[in-house]
């Protein structure tokens, strides 16, 4: 059974992971029977190709709610599945059964003052010693492998590093295809992008800072509301929710992704443009250099005038852009979610 109970609202990182298992494990092993984990108002019916074609358990408890660990306990008790994946940080602690757990990160440990008392309670007393006793466990990065190792003193050969992926969907849009998407969305000819949320770590902030001094537009896709609590400049371009469609042609019409970020577990982000021809300025921190190798600028988080500066270039040099384009689109492809799935896959057939 694959968790998909994070799969609601907006979707991030975490989500798309477990629905791109969800999607490709079984055509993979069609002798077997995969079910999918939801929580009690289901999953979105907007997800397009990512929407699971496997049946569907409803959880009677929400994702971290009050009653989550008696409710997740009756649902794996009631299917009696052989294995259950969870693809994100909620571990079921009161059931024995076989636990494969993907841990993205160990922000909430590492991160203590952007996230509430609660959720470094609930990785000291639930995640720590659930997945000390997990069958397997699984990292997106060597990063990540190396920070939950710290923080929850689990030796660090116990992880599983696998990569996620890229969809197929992301790649460099055409010309015709780019300027529709732009009219569509208001956009300019000339456009930077940022990603992300209001999130400190994710030091959307810096860019805030620097929006003002650049010749071209920043199109902010971080939330509602998030151009004015990150004290963006009026001349930035809030952007309202997109589809999952609608993303690759983000990226592939943008001059490039700024993505400043000062943790990350994997930066799915830095792979979706790079696939889609965008060329990514990056922070030099947490998993980046690991993700984007060569193919990115690297700046460090703090460091405005390097950020500047970098900005400045791309947005004036076009034979650079199309460099970094190139460079890009070859890293991305190291990234395959069909690779990912065929590796848990086998994580799988081990523990059973």
């Amino acid at each position: 059974m694959i968790d998909l109970r994070m799969v609601r609202g907006r979707l991030h990182g975490i989500a798309r992971y477990a629905l791109e298992l969800a999607r490709r494990l079984p055509a993979l092993q069609p002798s077997w029977t995969f079910l999918g984990l939801v929580g009690p108002e289901g999953i979105p019916a907007t997800l397009g190709e990512l929407q699971p074609r496997i049946p569907l358990i409803q959880c009677a408890a929400g994702f971290l709610s009050p009653l989550e660990q008696p409710a997740l306990l009756a649902s794996l008790m009631r299917t009696s599945c052989d294995i259950f994946h969870a693809t994100s940080f909620s571990l079921p602690a009161l059931w024995p059964g076989r636990l494969v757990a993907t841990l993205h990160d160990a922000n909430h440990l590492a991160l203590r003052e952007s996230y509430p008392w609660s959720r470094r309670v609930y990785y000291r007393l639930v995640v720590g010693p659930r997945a000390r006793s997990a069958a397997a466990l699984i990292a997106p990065s060597e990063f990540s492998r190396d920070e939950l190792s710290a923080h929850l003193g689990i030796d660090p050969f116990r992880f599983q590093v696998i990569h996620p992926g890229v969809d197929g969907a992301y790649r460099p849009p055409t010309d015709s295809e780019a300027a529709a998407f732009r009219r569509a969305r208001g956009l300019p000819q000339r456009y930077l992008v940022a990603v992300g949320n209001s999130k400190p770590h994710k030091n959307l902030s810096l860019l805030a800072r620097l929006a003002s001094e650049l010749p071209v537009r920043i199109a902010l896709a971080a939330g509602s509301g998030s151009k004015a609590r990150l004290g963006f400049p009026d001349s930035s371009i809030e952007l309202p929710p997109l589809s999952e469609e609608e993303m690759p042609l983000l990226y592939g019409a943008a001059l490039a992704l700024l993505y400043p970020s000062r943790y990350e577990g994997f930066g799915l982000p830095v792979v979706e443009a790079m696939a889609a021809g965008c060329p990514v300025i990056a922070s030099n921190a947490a998993s980046i250099p690991e993700v984007a190798g060569e193919a990115a600028q690297l700046v460090g988080p703090d460091d405005l005038d390097g950020w500047r500066e970098a900005t400045l270039r791309i947005v004036r040099d076009d034979s650079r852009r199309r460099e970094m384009s190139k460079q890009g689109i070859a890293r991305a492809s190291r990234f395959s979610w069909e690779e990912c799935a065929l590796r848990t896959l086998a994580v799988y057939a081990r523990v059973l």
